[in-house]
């Protein structure tokens, strides 16, 4: 399956989703939840920022960070 058209990006999400994470469209764009907390992070199917990668990966680190404190 596709996630998205950034090759980065759809190498990520297929990651997290073998990890145990959840994918589910929704409107334009999908989302990645997490199993554990429940925590929706959006996913940018075609993005025209140059640093969308980067910008999605963080939001993985900043959940898992967060992850990390409560666990």
């Amino acid at each position: 399956m596709k996630y998205s058209k950034c090759k980065e990006i759809d190498i990520l999400v297929s990651t997290l989703i073998q990890q145990g994470w959840s994918f589910k469209w929704g409107g334009k764009h999908g989302k990645v939840k997490h199993p554990a907390v429940g925590s929706n992070i959006t996913v940018p199917k075609t993005p025209s920022d140059f640093r969308a990668y980067l910008n999605f990966r963080s939001d993985v680190r900043r959940l898992l960070r967060t992850l990390a404190i409560f666990y």
